[in-house]
């Protein structure tokens, strides 16, 4: 029985078969936070996605079909990012690992949040979690 990889616990025969997709510094406005001041207006967020993709037997041949779209995922992360105000960091970023881990052939995801706008001290705060099936 082989031991998964150390940074996605994939099983070590199909780690060479995995493909990196990633959304980087995808920044929107979301209605988030527990605080009175937060619930009057939406806030800046920055949202990373590093989802590995267990590459399907079928053969690219340079189609669109054949490979996880990230258009599709932005799209998406913008309908979950407006859908509605969320208290927490955390329950946007586990919402958005569970719409990714739904996705055909996604073994796992990391989902970085950040609220850009907190502290003029600081660039941002936020949240990372790791998910995998």
């Amino acid at each position: 029985m082989s031991s998964g990889t150390p940074s996605t616990n994939i099983p070590t025969h199909l780690a060479n078969k995995l493909r990196r997709v990633f959304v980087k510094d995808l920044v929107l406005d979301c209605l988030i936070g527990v605080h009175k001041h937060e619930r009057d207006g939406s806030q800046r967020v920055r949202i990373n996605l590093d989802l590995m993709v267990l590459e399907s037997s079928i053969p690219i041949d340079d189609q669109l079909s054949n490979v996880l779209c990230y258009e599709a995922l932005v799209v998406q992360v913008r309908k979950l990012a407006s859908s509605g105000h969320v208290n927490l960091v955390e329950t946007l970023a586990e919402r958005l690992a569970n719409f990714c881990l739904d996705q055909l052939n996604v073994q796992s995801v990391k989902v970085q949040i950040e609220k850009l706008d907190v502290f003029s001290d600081a660039s941002s705060v936020g949240v990372e979690i790791d998910r995998s099936k």
